[in-house]
């Protein structure tokens, strides 16, 4: 009986697992557009490349976590968090077709993306 009790508790926490990046890759791909929208020199041309370009923050993010220990969220780590979230907006755009930003509207949207993050629920990360 605990087997089975033991399964269940892996495959719901497998699910469970799965649609919390579902839900923070939907969060990420809000938080986007609403900053493209917000600042000038961000233009994400279609919805295909909105949701490419949430994947793409997501996986740098995760990256540079795994590796570094850093977290790329423009407010809660400081300046190097700031800089992160400057480099990983403006890096996207070479793995995103109709993605594009520059390095100041990439310095603006660091700023409006972790002012929105910090009011939408839930532990989102660029």
């Amino acid at each position: 009986m605990s087997e089975n009790n033991q399964t269940n508790t892996q495959t719901s926490s497998g699910a469970s697992t799965v649609w919390q990046i579902v839900g923070r890759l939907i969060a990420a791909a809000v938080i986007l557009a609403i900053t493209a929208f917000f600042t000038p020199g961000f233009q994400i041309n279609n919805i295909w490349s909105l949701a490419i370009a949430a994947v793409v923050l997501t996986v740098l993010d995760y990256l540079i976590v795994k590796f570094t220990g850093l977290h790329a969220s423009p407010f809660g780590k400081g300046f190097v968090g700031f800089v992160l979230s400057v480099v990983i907006l403006y890096v996207t755009q070479y793995f995103v077709a109709g993605y594009s930003i520059s390095w100041m509207a990439a310095i603006i949207g660091a700023l409006i993306y972790g002012v929105i993050d910090y009011f939408i629920p839930g532990e989102q990360q660029m």
